[in-house]
């Protein structure tokens, strides 16, 4: 292997500053304990559409967008900085969806058009985006999920995919479809098109999907992002991103679960002592320390990579997200035993961490499936 310098983990004044901002306007807005109102109400969106312009006027929906799109201009490694606070909070606000998925596609494969006709709107706030790519609903040799042909004015799809994070509140869609010839390509397709249906769905962790359904939908060619039959590629590069900008998200909630059960375990008193001062939960204490310490070299590596290490990003990527995935659930499975009975009442917050981390396990590949990818990209 190729010997690379060591990573550059240590945030800058402007990235301490972000960091800073973000927590103290995250923890003063969306706490926690909202999402038990956005379920409780059976609110149509599942997060706050205010809220989501609030802060694209501190610019962190085109905190990465260039600014000749309406965007800040910063790099991936500073939007990775502000996800890990939006995960402090489980906030159910579009960032996977429209600044992960949807910008990274446009940024990666894009047309100067089709930049200009998104990319400032989602940088004001004006408008969502949601990418209907995950084909693991087909089944092993199955037919793709969402088929193109090739129609009179452009490309005909007909199709669904389900669990489509914020589809029901998206203002446009990238489709991934399979031509007959087995090559697949991105769309752009207007949810308001003929031949669309998206259908709200329920999730676990209280966060926004659906499933999305294309009845002959026509779309022109020039919809296409990437180019025709590149979709693979560009999916390949688009996924890695999204996969270390949530690995961000979940080392942000693993460590907010970590410090409200140290918190707890100070004053929850029994034997009229502090159970924190019992050795056996010290000793736990320490392991999951540890195991956050190490999961915060990795995802800032990762998120450096994509800004400075262009081939590395594949590798890091996989490293980041399978670490992320079992540490933020082990943290969280922890943090319910130390809090006792008090954890498992849908009362207290830290029961929303475990079924969050429940439902980020499964994204973009569960840990297994990244081992074996780790492996192969290894030569393995």
């Amino acid at each position: 292997m190729t010997r690379l310098a060591a990573p550059k983990l240590l945030l800058n004044d402007e990235q301490q500053m972000l960091a800073k901002t973000a927590r103290e306007f995250i923890a003063a807005h969306a706490p926690a304990a909202r999402l038990r109102t956005f379920r409780d109400s059976n609110d149509d969106v599942g997060f706050s559409r205010d809220l989501w312009q609030q802060m694209a006027e501190l610019g962190w929906p085109g905190l990465q967008i260039p600014t000749e799109y309406g965007g800040l201009g910063l790099g991936f490694f500073d939007l990775c900085v502000m996800l890990e606070a939006t995960g402090r909070e489980l906030m159910p606000e579009p960032f996977v969806s429209t600044s992960l998925l949807g910008v990274q596609s446009l940024l990666v494969g894009g047309t100067d058009a089709q930049k200009q006709a998104w990319l400032p709107r989602v940088a004001s706030g004006e408008s969502l985006l949601a990418v209907v790519h995950d084909e693991r609903t087909s089944g092993v040799g199955a037919a793709p999920c969402i088929r193109a042909q090739t129609g009179s004015r452009g490309f005909e799809l007909s199709g669904d995919k389900a669990q489509v994070l914020d589809a029901h509140a998206a203002d446009q869609l990238l489709v991934s479809a399979t031509a007959e010839d087995g090559a697949v390509s991105l769309f752009l397709v207007d949810p308001g098109a003929e031949g669309v249906t998206i259908t709200r769905q329920s999730r676990l962790d209280g966060h926004g999907v659906a499933i999305v359904r294309l009845e002959s939908c026509n779309v022109p060619t020039d919809a296409c992002v990437g180019g025709v039959g590149k979709g693979d590629a560009l999916l390949a590069v688009v996924l890695d991103r999204t996969a270390i900008g949530l690995s961000a998200q979940m080392l942000g909630a693993a460590e907010q679960a970590f410090a409200d059960t140290m918190a707890y375990v100070k004053e929850r008193k029994q034997f009229d002592a502090p159970i924190g001062s019992f050795q056996a939960l010290q000793h736990r204490a320490v392991d999951l320390y540890t195991e956050l310490a190490l999961l915060r070299s990795v995802v800032l590596a990762a998120a450096r990579a994509v800004d400075e290490q262009p081939d590395e990003v594949a590798r890091l990527a996989t490293l980041a997200n399978a670490l992320a995935s079992e540490t933020f659930l082990h943290v969280s499975q922890e943090a319910i035993q130390m809090h006792g009975g008090i954890g498992v009442t849908d009362e207290h917050d830290i029961g929303l961490y475990l079924k969050r981390a429940q439902a980020t396990y499964m994204s973009f590949g569960v840990p297994s499936q990244q081992r074996d990818r780790w492996a192969e990209l290894h030569g393995y």
